[in-house]
């Protein structure tokens, strides 16, 4: 397992699924898994829609509520259709998903804009978990390393390392989501301790205490596995955070 003093973060992101009576009949289930504090966190991330109905079925529950994205201005204003992070404050929200692959892939979101987005988040008082990884094509290229450490740099080079004492990152190896492919939990390692040393490099003792996440297709029959790796501090789960009886394995992965 993990070191002790970081305590594994099992994060559902929801993405664009579900319904009001879907969502209510998972937070329901998912209460009895997290009816007392445990060792580990639960973190839910629906739809912007459903954050204040989550948010009311999560009272008085140790599960955390999130979102998946937040507007990268600073200040509230005429921006039709974005949601500010005071916003997500206000609404019960303490974490935010930064920079997903499928943001940066989809809609164009650069480090730059991811950079900004971690910022805004942090000054509205929500923890960034920042998602960074490479695509099949960067992969097969060998370019890992300099794609991972390139991304980490420009939220760096933005925010400094102190920023880090309040963030997480996830790291999504895009090439093993929904590719046929798949990442082994040494090859998960292997870049989870390249992130680790990158920002040791800045500071150590803000690196030893970073949680990282694995975002690679987590399921219940491969978690135990993942987290008993060194640097593997939990997971961001998709399609299977959307289903009970998976997700509750995963967490209680993370118990053991």
């Amino acid at each position: 397992m993990a070191v002790a003093t970081r305590a594994p973060l099992i994060a559902g992101n929801w993405k664009m699924h579900g319904t009001l009576d879907d969502s209510a009949e998972l937070v329901s289930m998912l209460k009895k898994v997290v009816a007392r504090p445990k060792d580990a966190q639960m973190l839910l991330c629906p739809p912007f829609t459903y954050l204040m109905a989550v948010r009311k079925w999560l009272k008085e529950s140790n599960i955390l509520l999130g979102a998946q994205n937040l507007s990268h201005q600073p200040d509230l204003g005429a921006y039709t259709g974005e949601v500010h992070g005071s916003m997500l404050k206000d609404v019960g929200c303490s974490f935010v998903i930064i920079g997903h692959s499928e943001r940066r892939q989809f809609y164009g979101e650069t480090d730059d804009l991811v950079a900004q987005k971690f910022q805004v988040a942090q000054a509205a008082g929500l923890t960034p978990i920042l998602c960074i990884g490479e695509t099949l094509e960067q992969h097969e290229k060998g370019k890992t390393e300099s794609v991972v450490v390139g991304q980490m740099l420009a939220v760096l080079k933005t925010v400094g390392v102190a920023a880090f004492s309040n963030a997480v990152i996830a790291y999504e190896p895009v090439w093993a989501i929904g590719t046929g492919r798949t990442a082994t939990p040494g090859q998960a390692q292997k870049v989870h301790a390249l992130i680790r040393a990158t920002i040791s490099k800045h500071d150590a003792t803000i690196s030893s205490a970073l949680r990282i996440l694995y975002g690679g297709s987590v399921k219940g029959d491969n978690a135990k596995v993942l987290l008993s790796m060194d640097d593997i501090d939990g997971g961001l789960v998709g399609g299977a955070s959307l289903k009970a009886e998976e997700f509750a394995a995963i967490f209680q992965a993370a118990l053991n």
